[in-house]
């Protein structure tokens, strides 16, 4: 499976516990997809969240966050780690 970024914009304030309900709630689907959401980060002053997952296909992403109320604005493939 591949690794994906994906990035919300417009949450602005967005407080560690209402990341954690988002990225929770993510999990709570995840598996009806085949995803796997590994981690999640934000800048409350930006508004910009970030969720690194791996998945079969950033639509099988998209769809996981359209489910759960957030789609993400950008999904990027992640083809190198290191």
């Amino acid at each position: 499976m591949a690794k994906f970024m994906d990035v919300h914009h417009g949450m602005a304030g967005i407080t560690a516990e209402q990341l954690r309900m988002a990225h929770n709630a993510d999990l709570a689907v995840e598996a009806n997809e085949g995803v796997h959401f590994e981690q999640a980060w934000a800048d409350p002053e930006s508004g910009t969240v970030y969720c690194l997952s791996e998945a079969p296909s950033k639509e099988a992403v998209q769809r996981v966050h359209e489910r759960t109320g957030h789609p993400a604005d950008e999904i990027h493939p992640v083809p190198l780690m290191v």
